[in-house]
């Protein structure tokens, strides 16, 4: 069954996108905040909900998604690819950053947006993904971790004080704190002690962060997401979230899932983890980007969403669809003439066939792997609209059934 496409909106400013927010903000008769997050509309038969984050650089809408741009850019597409579709956030690697090109030298071409050309928002995470790599970490203890640069094999340490100031010299929007990411198939003990380092870890954040900004106002520092870790075990995922909490984050994440979990068990755990969470908090779900298992947190009530799996997915062939996944590389697409979807308005399907665009990701071709890549966000940015169009409709737990059922 396809679902509706929303046609392309042009990218907007930040200061045409405040005006358009406090315009909805009005039109819907609600009442802003004293904080930086707004609800302006929820859903009544699911926790899902429309809502404005008041970043440095200007508002943005929740929900949304955030493609990964690990080293200041996505894979394949341009800071002017994101301006089209229109992505309004994106989020890099701190650690990465910091080894190549420096924190430095972007501080010194004038932060992360000004140096890619970007105008949306921008989120960095802590590097503590780096951690489920045994190429890059070490090992890590109450002080910080101790990474390798797997190019010249230094020896790297971080402190969670050291975190909070790249990111705060890489000047992105939304940070987030150095957290220990395990397996969330790990054994109890392992995530029982990657716990207590994240919580330990999230206060000594919090305070250093506060202390470098404590001179600005507050519509110009930089917000701070504490990370919630806990692996499958909902008392670990409770204990975790009740001291993250009381820290009073800007925002929360919740880590460790995604990464080969059952989708009952993410579910599960997303669902659990989301009551301790305030109201009147963002919340973001780290590493989620396939359309069913999105649409299904957004009826928990999370906020953002970011993953490689879409970019992934395109470079090798699996695409997103109104009718669900199309696994271009087949060869009964060798002589198809059809756009890679009939209800997308993207550049790629007004433009290409699926059977060019099969013909150059079976040759390995970059401009097979550039337009599939566009085509999946451009999709994504899409079922966001949706999302929040349904919900103000008050249609969307029949919107999400349709897209759990075409992608589960």
């Amino acid at each position: 069954m396809a679902f509706k496409m929303i046609k392309n909106q042009r990218f907007l400013s930040c200061s045409e996108a405040r005006l358009q927010d406090i315009q909805e903000l009005r039109f819907l008769g609600c009442q802003k905040s004293k904080g930086f997050f707004s609800i302006i509309k929820e859903d009544k038969k699911t926790k899902a909900r429309i809502g404005i984050i008041e970043t440095k650089k200007g508002p943005i809408e929740t929900p949304f998604f955030m493609p990964v741009a690990t080293k200041m850019s996505v894979k394949f597409l341009t800071s002017e690819d994101l301006k089209t579709m229109p992505v309004s956030a994106v989020i890099s690697n701190t650690f990465v950053l910091h080894l190549n090109p420096g924190e430095k030298l972007i501080k010194k071409m004038g932060g992360i947006g000004k140096f890619m050309n970007y105008n949306g928002i921008n989120a960095t995470d802590s590097g503590g993904f780096q951690m489920y790599s045994d190429k890059i970490y070490e090992k890590s203890n109450d002080k910080g971790v101790f990474f390798k640069n797997p190019s010249s094999n230094e020896r790297i340490f971080i402190t969670p004080e050291k975190d909070m100031e790249i990111q705060l010299d890489i000047n992105s929007d939304i940070a987030m704190c150095l957290d220990e990411m395990p397996s969330v198939k790990g054994d109890r003990k392992k995530i029982t002690e990657a716990v207590r380092k994240t919580v330990l870890w999230a206060e000594r954040c919090k305070i250093h962060h506060d202390k470098l900004q404590k001179k600005l106002p507050k519509e110009k520092r930089q917000l701070l997401w504490g990370i919630i870790q806990g692996g499958l075990f909902t008392d670990l995922r409770e204990k975790c979230a009740k001291k993250m909490v009381k820290m009073d984050f800007d925002g929360y994440s919740i880590g460790g899932l995604a990464l080969g979990e059952p989708k009952n068990e993410e579910y599960r755990i997303v669902k659990f983890t989301r009551k301790f969470i305030p109201k009147n908090k963002p919340v973001y779900l780290m590493g989620v980007g396939s359309p069913d298992e999105i649409v299904e947190a957004v009826s928990q009530g999370v906020d953002m969403f970011d993953s490689r799996f879409p970019t992934q997915n395109a470079r090798h062939g699996t695409i997103f669809t109104s009718e669900g996944k199309l696994r271009i590389k087949q060869l009964r697409y060798f002589e198809d003439k059809k756009p890679l979807d009939k209800n997308c308005n993207c550049f790629v399907c007004k433009n290409y066939s699926r059977s060019f665009i099969r013909y150059q990701l079976k040759n390995q071709e970059t401009v097979g792997m550039r337009l599939c890549t566009y085509h999946n966000i451009f999709y994504l940015q899409n079922l966001m609209r949706q999302c929040k169009e349904e919900i103000r409709k008050g249609t969307f737990n029949s919107f999400k059934k349709k897209i759990m059922k075409l992608y589960s």
